[in-house]
């Protein structure tokens, strides 16, 4: 916890703790809904052999994808951080952040455990973008703000979803197991994201006028977790041009959770809060026409990052 507080951020984490019976029933329905599994279940050290021969024809976007999904989950220590800095250990949201660390950490293992096996990299290049990642930290701009936490969260786990669901469909036709390992990590996402979701819902419902304002601060440019990792930009580009993510996903996010949180009923608004309401519903139209201009000036031929060697395919 921080050693002093704006009143602002007391009232903030006031509201936070003043929730926590609905957030132990969210976190309740959650372990009632997840689906515990671990790594060792889902991959078998003796098929080592099996996995790298059918590992061979896995296309280079599937690759560049595996590679970006499987770093931006080996970056979990710093948003155990962001979120312990407001939350503690003694609450509901401590209990959550431990537990949401506990079932996160498996999808870096279980990601790289099947890289290695599967020989898809030179592992030793992955390992020191993977230092220089975690090296380089993670500090948003919102760090200070639990609501622009939650707002953050609601829409990376949605992204970070989408990302694991999509490269596992690209992946199926190749290589079987490795798209049930990605629909499992997706699974995971998908709840926690619901969990997100439902908390910002919450927070919306108790103190509209700043949730809105940490919305908006949040979502028109939502940089992702891993924009620190070397040669994020070419992983980025070649998973965009393979369709596993991109900024029209990011906007069908957007539009998806204004909906969800019925932005264009909230209540009880000032003046400012009714224009910040309509700008918040503006931003679908606006991302989406941002994600053409992306779009347009992307490489058409992107390679790989830098210091990350694929080993030799089929494909």
């Amino acid at each position: 916890m921080q050693n002093t507080q704006s009143p602002e951020l007391e009232q903030k984490l006031g509201l936070l703790n003043e929730l926590s019976p609905a957030i132990e029933k969210l976190i309740a329905r959650h372990i009632e809904q997840r689906n515990l599994w671990f790594p060792a279940e889902l991959l078998d050290a003796d098929e080592r052999d099996e996995l790298a021969q059918r590992a061979r024809s896995l296309p280079e976007s599937v690759r560049a994808g595996l590679a970006l999904n499987l770093l931006t989950e080996e970056g979990l220590p710093h948003f155990h951080r962001l979120i312990a800095q407001h939350t503690g250990e003694d609450s509901a949201w401590g209990y959550w952040n431990n537990m949401w660390t506990a079932e996160e950490d498996r999808h870096g293992c279980i990601l790289r455990d099947y890289a290695r096996d599967a020989k898809v990299f030179d592992m030793l290049g992955l390992e020191k973008l993977q230092y220089e990642y975690l090296e380089a930290g993670f500090n948003p701009q919102w760090h200070s703000d639990p609501y622009r936490l939650v707002a953050y969260t609601s829409l990376q786990e949605k992204a970070t979803q989408l990302s694991h669901a999509n490269l596992a469909r690209l992946a199926a036709p190749h290589e079987p197991k490795l798209q049930h390992i990605l629909s499992r990590v997706a699974a995971d996402e998908s709840r926690h994201h619901k969990f997100y979701r439902d908390t910002f819902a919450l927070l919306l419902e108790a103190d509209p006028e700043r949730a809105l304002k940490a919305a908006w601060a949040v979502m028109p440019k939502m940089i992702m977790p891993g924009h620190t990792i070397p040669g994020y930009r070419q992983l980025s580009d070649i998973a965009h041009q393979a369709g596993i993510y991109g900024p029209r996903d990011y906007a069908a996010i957007v539009s998806q959770l204004l909906d969800t949180w019925r932005i264009a009923t909230a209540n009880s608004l000032s003046s400012s809060g009714e224009r910040l309401r309509e700008k918040l519903l503006e931003l679908p139209e606006r991302i989406h026409k941002l994600a053409e201009l992306v779009t347009a000036r992307r490489s058409k031929d992107p390679s790989p990052a830098q210091g990350l060697t694929f080993l030799p395919s089929t494909a």
